[in-house]
């Protein structure tokens, strides 16, 4: 099958750094991982050809984890300590560094203004949904529920929509996270780890929408 007629969530998974390759062109493989890469391409009007030999590239790599296979108790685990935990640690520090940055440089035009909110927003949206997930919809996956916990996944991959809407508000207001030429070291660390922070959350909710939830829901 060529690249071009699979979704864009299986690639990432599949192919070594296809998601950071995603990222670059700005094709949502997490929420919107079930489109194919022709869909997704289209609706960018990219070249079709190039993006297929860009990953036909990156294919030659084998992927160090086929989550695909593994079993749902370790994909739960491993998205509490590689994801959850690392959100928590992020956010706030990235709040503190936004809040400075718009109060230092509050009289420049190019200042992300209202940065620290939505980073404040996304921090206690997150804060909720994953408490959710560990306390509810995970146990019930580890326990053989997963095919009884259709709502609980319908109301995460929701709120994982909301969360994806808010990156892209973050991003306008930091033009797509590139730091302007004035910008002091704070400015440029504060853009560098929301740049990490939304490879993280994307490759996240892609993990969950695209492995987790369907598995679960096969009871698989």
């Amino acid at each position: 099958m060529a690249f071009r007629e699979q979704a864009l969530g299986e690639l990432a998974l599949t192919i070594p750094r296809a998601s950071a390759l995603f990222r670059k062109y700005e094709l949502d493989y997490c929420c919107g991982g079930k489109q194919t890469l022709e869909k997704a391409a289209n609706r960018k009007s990219l070249d079709l050809d190039a993006l297929e030999a860009e990953l036909a590239e990156l294919a030659k790599t084998q992927p160090e984890k086929d989550w695909r296979t593994a079993p749902l108790a370790e994909i739960i685990d491993h998205i509490i300590v590689r994801y959850h935990d690392r959100h928590r640690e992020q956010l706030p520090e990235l709040i503190m560094q936004a809040t400075k940055v718009e109060r230092v440089h509050a009289a420049k035009p190019s200042v992300p203004r209202g940065l620290a909110k939505y980073l404040t927003q996304l921090h206690d949206e997150l804060s909720s949904h994953m408490m959710k997930e560990e306390q509810i919809l995970f146990p019930m996956i580890k326990q053989g529920m997963g095919a009884h916990a259709a709502g609980p996944i319908n109301v995460m991959e929701s709120e994982h929509d909301e969360a994806g809407e808010l990156l892209e508000v973050i991003k306008h207001v930091t033009d797509n996270v590139t730091p302007p030429p004035e910008a002091c070291t704070t400015w440029k660390a504060l853009y560098m780890g929301i740049n990490e922070m939304i490879d993280d959350l994307m490759n996240h909710i892609s993990l969950e929408n695209n492995v987790l939830f369907p598995r679960a829901l096969a009871g698989n």
